[in-house]
């Protein structure tokens, strides 16, 4: 029977997020599979991780198609994206804390189209005045993804309930990002600037790249 390659990624993140430095044999315990099973699938640990960070970015993208975030209001949208993106927060989690990741221009490339998405959700939410405007779309977008990442660890460790995730993610979240009826102005310090012309996207990775450079918060 073919090994299915994706089960087998996702056999490998569950043991790379617990131990970074696990051995190729550890991974292939984990997936069921031999180490020359392994080898043939994924030539190398870097072929590995990337086929692993390709995996999370075609879930993350299925998860914005799933949840249509170019489509109608901003905060039902983004209530929906929760619902697509938690049962793949591990993967998000991976994107998020593995640092090789970052040496891959093909990643990189899958990287910025995806949180492209995202941040034209947020900047549309603004302009609808679902979202607060003092915060930018583009650290909404980070925000948010970290969230997600955040709840797949919460989930590995059983700090976090499965079925407890979608909730505590879109209440936490939308509980600091919602616009408050009563704000009529800018917090005090803060631009009351359109969004619209105040936060555009730019390619630059300091201000649209979500994941941290760090391994676990």
């Amino acid at each position: 029977m073919a090994t299915d390659r994706d089960t087998v990624l996702e056999a490998a993140v569950g043991v790379l997020s617990r131990r970074p430095t696990a051995h190729l044999d550890e991974i292939a315990r984990a997936a069921g599979i031999s180490r020359a099973t392994l080898h043939r699938l994924f030539p190398g640990r870097e072929a590995l991780i990337r086929e692993v960070g390709l995996l999370g970015l075609r879930r993350f993208a299925a998860a914005l198609d799933t949840a249509g975030v170019e489509e109608g209001d901003a905060e039902p949208a983004l209530r929906r994206l929760v619902d697509a993106s938690v049962p793949d927060a591990m993967l998000c989690a991976f994107l998020a804390g593995e640092n090789q990741l970052y040496d891959n221009d093909e990643i990189n490339d899958l990287w910025e189209l995806q949180i492209a998405r995202l941040h034209a959700l947020f900047l549309r939410g603004q302009q609808q005045g679902a979202f607060r405007i003092e915060l930018s779309a583009a650290w909404l977008s980070e925000a948010f993804f970290d969230l997600v990442a955040g709840v797949g660890w919460a989930i590995q460790d059983g700090r976090l309930a499965p079925r407890d995730a979608a909730f505590s993610l879109a209440e936490l979240f939308l509980g600091g990002a919602l616009r408050r009826p009563e704000a009529t102005g800018a917090t005090a310090g803060h631009s009351t600037a359109d969004p619209g012309t105040t936060d555009p996207l730019t390619s630059d990775r300091s201000t649209t790249d979500c994941r941290p450079d760090t391994d676990k918060p």
